[in-house]
């Protein structure tokens, strides 16, 4: 068994899929990377060919019909023989050091009788357009380089989550939560990393940067026009992630992990609210308040404290006086933390 797979799910990723590769070949022989052509129409396929070719062992192509990103991790997940499981996306990148210091680790845990479940480390947003960096650390919240539960984790602030950019999940974790990330939709990741976290019972953060988060490119989900333009996708996401469990039944069970995933779903509902007030049209006003009433019904426990967090407060000031307020602060949010 190979300590970890490493799955890249590929689009059109000819311009930039190399540097990627490249910072995840010092893994060695211990590692797998498999490259998922997502129905590629550039030369992605025939590069990614071609390491399978020079890397045999090591690096596994695959080829499907286009099914987004969420078919290249699903596609992953079905073919990993790794012990642990990360995503990288082809325009980003790890650290060398950082990586190293992660295979460590992973070496120690593959020795456990009952390795780790879950291993955390920081990211680093890469921002091209002005050659500036900003970490997200988790030393505020986590122990650091020692087991713990979800009983030990602290308080998140209200722009610190977990991402699939920080996650190293147990193989085997992810298959016994079922994950089957949904097709031709964005966004996805939120659910890769939420949904199989009440599977989770040990802990592990490693403080290094290892994940390099590319941020620059017109294209990328991430930016606000295509978040704006894609936000019936964000919706679903954050419905499927609401959906996929009672926080109310697990916050009698566990209550620091309940108060994580509702944290982790006030921030996907004022993503959201937020983007819906940014086109300032009729029809996504109406959007954000049939949210907020689906929820309402579905997730009446959800609802009510989701809604009266703090940080939803903040977004959810009424009329439009209240939304002009809420679009300046959201604005002088992404402006200091510069998140896409």
């Amino acid at each position: 068994m190979k300590l970890i797979t490493f799955t890249v799910p590929c689009y059109n990723s000819a311009a930039y899929m190399d540097k990627c590769i490249q910072s995840l070949l010092p893994a060695g022989d211990e590692a797998e990377i498999i490259l998922v052509d997502d129905g590629s129409t550039d030369d992605t396929p025939a590069i990614a060919d071609r390491y399978a070719a020079a890397y045999p062992g090591v690096i596994r192509a695959v080829h499907q019909q286009n099914g987004g990103h969420g078919s290249g991790v699903n596609q992953g997940i079905r073919k990993a023989t790794g012990l642990y499981f990360k995503v990288v996306d082809s325009d980003d990148w790890l650290d060398g050091d950082a990586l190293a210091a992660l295979m460590e680790h992973l070496r120690r845990f593959a020795r456990m009788d009952e390795p780790i479940d879950l291993i955390l480390c920081n990211y680093v947003y890469e921002h091209v357009e002005d050659n500036t960096q900003r970490v997200v650390r988790y030393r505020n919240t986590l122990p650091v380089d020692q087991i713990f539960a979800w009983e030990d984790v602290g308080h998140f602030n209200a722009t610190q989550f977990l991402t699939m950019h920080s996650t190293v999940y147990r193989t085997d974790v992810l298959r016994q939560a079922g994950i089957s990330l949904p097709l031709h939709t964005f966004y996805v990741d939120n659910i890769y990393v939420y949904q199989p976290l009440p599977t989770v019972r040990s802990l592990y953060y490693i403080d290094v940067d290892l994940y390099r988060y590319f941020i620059g490119r017109a294209d990328q989900s991430v930016t606000e026009e295509n978040l704006m333009r894609r936000i019936d996708q964000q919706i679903l996401v954050t419905k499927l992630m609401a959906d996929s469990h009672d926080l109310e039944a697990l916050e009698q069970d566990n209550r620091r992990l309940a108060a994580y995933m509702y944290h982790y779903l006030s921030i996907m509902l004022m993503i959201c609210t937020i983007y819906l007030m940014l086109s300032r049209t009729e029809e996504n006003l109406k959007k954000s308040d049939e949210l907020w009433a689906w929820l309402k019904e579905t997730h009446p426990a959800t609802f009510r404290r989701m809604r009266y967090r703090s940080a939803n407060v903040a977004f959810l000031l009424p009329g439009k006086a209240g939304r002009d307020i809420d679009i300046f602060f959201y604005k002088l949010l992404r402006k200091i933390y510069k998140f896409n």
